[in-house]
């Protein structure tokens, strides 16, 4: 599987669905999980993930914001950019486009992008995901 380096909905990022590539490319404990994104809560669903009933609604209306349900991290996030490469799976395991640690460097991720994906407003980092631990009781913000 190819690496790709696109807008994300919050900011620049790798997306695969090669796991092994990313930490590679990250230099990250592989202890450390990925986010996995979602092009829509079906898909979601479909990959056998479930979400606390009584959280469902959260999870649909939310823009922006990153869940752990039962130490798994997901985001549903619909794709902004026109390309079929993106539209082609239903999942991505998704991180920042940077070295651990650092800020946004071009150079550096385009040089460990298979496939680069950019429309005319260019690539910008943004602020990253909220971040919301959920069960079937409470939500817990943790950034």
């Amino acid at each position: 599987m190819s690496v790709i380096l696109t807008q994300t909905d919050t900011t620049v990022g790798f997306l695969s669905q090669d796991a092994q590539k990313l930490y590679e490319i990250k230099s990250r404990k592989t202890s450390k999980p990925f986010i996995k994104v979602y092009q829509n809560f079906k898909s979601f669903l479909n990959d056998g993930n479930r979400v606390p009933p009584s959280q469902r609604v959260l999870v649909r209306r939310s823009n922006k914001t990153t869940f752990i349900v039962k130490n798994q991290a997901f985001r549903i996030a619909k794709i902004k950019l026109d390309s079929q490469i993106l539209r082609d799976n239903s999942w991505y395991y998704s991180t920042s486009a940077n070295r651990a640690g650092k800020n946004f460097d071009r150079e550096f991720c385009e040089s460990k992008a298979d496939i680069i994906i950019e429309d005319k407003n260019g690539l910008s980092e943004n602020s990253s995901s909220n971040l919301l631990k959920i069960n079937n009781i409470k939500k817990r913000k943790l950034r």
